[in-house]
């Protein structure tokens, strides 16, 4: 079948038309009706070639969700009309010892969805079934696309750094991962803590589920919190004085990074070492991470917060992005 997309046909450049033809399908091949798409910086860091990676034309949106129309004969856990979902991840080999366990985000082998194929740009999508997940009933078409990227990133990260419940978590940023990442830590019976440079994103995270804000200065001294915290993730791409995050967190504490900073980290051993503190980092979860995520998302009702554009408004919504003047997430609506 012919696909009607959208793309940048060069590096940098506005997004324009481009058609182009579907491979066989296979024999775990799905076929999804594009509904809406969220715009992500990842889209933005493609389309600039900024890794390095790129082939042109290429299609944008891994945040694609949409109406099963064709399956593939092996696939079992989908069926014709159903509504999924399709993140950033496209494949892996389901072979290693990473996929086997569930991993499939550590594959060696794991492809992303724009950056080895076509994206949801598009009025169609074609992608391995096994990576489209159903989307419950109770999750809004505009809301579920921006839950399979950044709510998986901070979900993972959240989990992985060892969120239950009854703990204290500290959240860096409140930008389009970190109101989500309030949203996840406060609902499954966290307290949860802000850091923000912003009096008015504090007021906000109030709002979100958010049982103290610190305000922080552009310079100065980093306020301290009311507790120590069990786990800090940051959201945020800025490079911080991590060592003075560090010594807000308990002993055998966390500080989890979702957020990329431009610089390498500068930690002294001694930050870590007098409390048994750790750092990690954490990419987006596999597939029972992604349908946890999910699962939690409809239970609880954790919604992002979106600005829907129409898909002949794809330039000008992603400039927005790029501009940093969206709150929280972009999605492109049919």
């Amino acid at each position: 079948m012919q696909i009607q997309a959208i793309a940048a046909h060069e590096q940098g450049a506005m997004l324009r038309p481009y058609t182009f033809e579907t491979e066989s399908l296979g024999s775990f091949g799905c076929v999804i009706k594009v509904l809406a798409c969220g715009i992500c910086h990842s889209d933005l860091h493609v389309i600039d070639n900024d890794w390095g990676t790129n082939r042109y034309p290429m299609v944008p949106g891994h945040e694609v969700i949409g109406e099963v129309t064709e399956l593939g004969p092996e696939v079992r856990h989908l069926k014709i009309g159903d509504r999924v979902g399709v993140g950033w991840q496209a494949s892996s080999c389901m072979e290693c010892r990473y996929c086997l366990r569930g991993d499939e985000n550590l594959c060696d082998e794991n492809k992303g969805l724009i950056t080895d194929s076509y994206g949801g740009f598009a009025d169609y999508l074609q992608v391995d079934a096994r990576f489209a997940f159903r989307i419950p009933d109770g999750i809004k078409t505009e809301h579920a696309g921006p839950l399979l990227c950044g709510g998986i990133t901070v979900y993972s990260g959240l989990r992985n750094a060892g969120m239950t419940s009854g703990q204290n978590i500290g959240i860096i940023g409140v930008g389009g991962l970190g109101h989500m990442a309030v949203q996840f830590a406060s609902k499954l019976g966290n307290r949860v803590t802000v850091y923000t440079t912003s009096p008015d994103k504090a007021e906000f995270a109030a709002k979100l589920g958010a049982h103290e804000a610190l305000v922080v200065p552009r310079e100065g001294a980093l306020p301290q919190p009311q507790r120590p915290l069990d786990i800090i993730l940051n959201t945020a791409p800025a490079s911080l004085n991590w060592p003075d995050y560090l010594a807000h967190l308990d002993a055998d504490g966390t500080l989890a990074f979702v957020g990329v900073p431009a610089e390498p980290l500068n930690i002294p051993i001694w930050a870590l070492l007098g409390k048994r503190r750790r750092i990690m980092a954490s990419p987006i979860g596999g597939r029972p991470s992604i349908n946890e995520m999910l699962d939690v998302s409809d239970r609880y009702g954790i919604e992002p917060i979106v600005e829907t554009f129409s898909f002949d408004q794809v330039n000008e919504a992603l400039q927005k992005v790029r501009d940093n003047t969206v709150r929280y997430r972009a999605v492109l609506v049919r």
